[in-house]
């Protein structure tokens, strides 16, 4: 963040570098056998920010230095690159303590900020919605709360000032506890957000209407596939971190049924612990879904290693154990025709898709279907005489397929419903079937 302390708006966001501010990159190689993150990637993140890269310096060490996360050497040559070229700003491709960030200023003589700062001022880029500026603004707060050295210029006073300071309270103090309160009532909003949510969970699982989020690294093209299978237009841009609000729409399903499909963010390497932590309620789509779309950029040299960042982060927020479909996107770029990869069980484990063309878009919704079709009784029922009720329930829930009656004139009705929802029908019926039976009773 910067040295001089930025100033607290009606919305409490931080002011952020304009547009094209020159950069100098740093990324050291940590460790005698360290494997090495792309560094492409934090270029990508900086021009996402609106930053100008103008030099990238690398290293290595064993260990990082405890004053200046570099050495004297690295750091000479990190403030001949800053003179050079004019910059305005040194990001760090690693996380810095608020020690090293504040010795490296005063040494390079220019703010310097490390990778999640950079990926804290994308997100606050990005953030549209009400519940996507809370969750950034908390995760700000959490972050600037530990560089706090030094009265600010000024706080927006939302309390304290003149006449309402305690006894002795200095800049400081009153700053810390200014941000403490903004983090308490944020925290308070977040949690009647993640009520409400809660709440359309719960009306979604009583209308049976599963739900499937997608997951992925960020610019695998998760946006561009949910609106080829929803039709819902929204943004999408080869850059990272394109989408940062979530949004839920219906999708219809190759067997003509529908889920809601829910378009999450983007994961990244190293995703800062502040915004796991600040973006729980919105995570929680996908630890709380039926099935997961685990969306990969087919076409990228590194796709295992962001797969495997991806099932870090589901492990981290508890949705690892969640069901998931692994969807290759934009098999354009590679000339690849659709299709889906089926287990020894048979049931799909990987569709290639385009998002971007539509191909293999029938293909994905019939994997969706295979995959939540465990979950759905597809049987014939005989009806007794006086169960008129059930039969003109299961017309109302659309879930009768055909309808015969034999030559004693009992009636069979052709069925097809999720099972929880069939079972609810008949115990309100007083039909108690077995479970390895829910679908036939006489």
């Amino acid at each position: 963040m910067p040295a001089t302390a930025p100033r607290l708006q009606n919305k409490v966001f931080f002011d952020r570098p304009e547009s094209g501010e020159r950069a100098v990159l740093v990324h050291l190689d940590l460790g005698p056998g360290a494997t090495r993150d792309d560094p492409r990637e934090l270029e990508e993140l900086v021009l996402s920010a609106g930053g100008d890269p103008v030099e990238y310096i690398f290293g290595q060490r064993d260990r990082p230095d405890p004053g200046h996360f570099v050495g004297s050497g690295k750091l000479a040559e990190i403030a001949a690159a800053v003179r050079s070229h004019d910059a305005a700003l040194v990001i760090f491709d690693h996380a810095l303590t608020p020690t090293q960030e504040r010795n490296l200023e005063r040494a390079l003589g220019c703010r310097v900020i490390d990778r999640t700062g950079l990926i804290l001022d994308i997100f606050a880029q990005r953030a549209r919605s009400h519940l996507g500026k809370l969750q950034v603004e908390l995760a700000q707060l959490r972050h600037i709360a530990t560089r706090l050295v030094r009265g600010w210029t000024h706080l927006e006073r939302q309390k304290g000032g003149i006449g309402l300071r305690g006894p002795g309270e200095t800049q400081l103090e009153t700053d810390r506890r200014l941000i403490r309160d903004r983090i308490r009532l944020l925290t308070q909003r977040l949690a009647k957000v993640h009520l409400q949510r809660e709440q359309g969970r719960r009306a979604r699982r009583r209308a049976e209407v599963p739900t499937v989020s997608l997951v992925g690294y960020t610019n695998a093209g998760k946006s561009t596939l949910f609106n080829a299978l929803t039709g819902a237009g929204v943004y999408a841009a080869d850059q990272l971190f394109a989408t940062l609000d979530p949004t839920m729409r219906r999708c219809e399903l190759a067997d003509g049924h529908t889920v809601v499909l829910a378009d999450t963010v983007g994961f990244v390497r190293h995703l800062p612990h502040q915004l796991v932590e600040a973006f729980r309620a919105t995570l929680e789509e996908a630890r709380l879904a039926d099935l997961l779309l685990h969306v990969i950029d087919a076409s990228a040299p590194d796709r295992d290693d962001t797969s495997f960042e991806v099932e870090k982060v589901l492990a981290e927020i508890g949705a690892d154990q969640v069901p998931r479909l692994q969807v290759f996107n934009k098999i354009d770029l590679l000339e690849v025709a659709p299709r889906i990869d089926r287990g020894e069980d048979g049931r799909p484990q990987r569709v290639w898709v385009s998002a971007r063309s539509g191909a293999g878009m029938d293909l994905l919704r019939e994997a969706i279907a295979a995959l939540l079709e465990q979950d759905i009784v597809h049987d014939w029922l005989a009806l007794a005489p006086g169960q008129g009720r059930l039969r003109a329930r299961l017309y109302e829930k659309g879930a009768v397929l055909a309808e015969e009656v034999d030559a004693e004139g009992a009636i069979r009705l052709e069925v097809r419903l999720p099972r929880a929802q069939l079972a609810q029908l008949l115990a309100a019926e007083g039909i108690r079937p077995e479970p390895s039976r829910a679908a036939e009773y006489i």
